[in-house]
Order: structure tokens, then sequence, then C-alpha cells
């Protein structure tokens, strides 16, 4: 999984698209391994952003859930202690 793409399901703030349509990109670029494409594979490249983006919009306000919403400032915070463990560290 890239690493850069986050969990953006029950947030509270709740995610903006600005979010997914980042999630989207790094999805595509992965997906592709094109950091940036060529001219001419551009408006495919964008295209494909924007259908994920929308299909992943659509799935995060479909999901339904009874768990209260993460604090985005206390996972970050978890997160960034995680990445400073060692790697296989416990």
């Amino acid at each position: 999984m890239c690493r850069n793409i986050k969990t953006l399901y029950n947030f509270d703030p709740p995610v903006t698209s600005e979010e997914v349509r980042a999630a989207s990109l790094q999805f595509v670029r992965k997906i592709t391994g094109f950091h940036k494409p060529s001219k001419f594979n551009e408006a495919a490249f964008d295209a494909a952003i924007q259908e994920i983006a929308a299909a992943s919009l659509r799935l995060l306000q479909s999901l339904e859930t009874t768990v209260s919403p993460k604090n985005r400032e206390r996972e970050a915070v978890k997160a960034k202690a995680r990445t400073a463990q060692p790697f296989g560290a416990s």
C-alpha cells in the first residue's frame, strides 16, 4: 500500500474533497508509475484522478458506523510515533 495514502473515513472534522483528490492522485501515481504524465497521457491521468476521487467520495459518504469519529490531531501524533520506531520493533 502506498504510504502517502491516509485513511480518510470517520474523522472529525470530516474529510475534504481536497484530501480525497490528493489520495486519488497518489493512487494513480502508484499504479501508473508516473509522478507526472507526459502531455500525451495527461488527459487520461487527470480523468482517472477525477473518477477515483468521485468514487471515493461516494464510498466515504455512504459508509455508516456507530463508532465515534477519530480526532485528526491525535491520530497524527500516533502515526508519527509509529514511524519513529525502528522497523520490527513492537
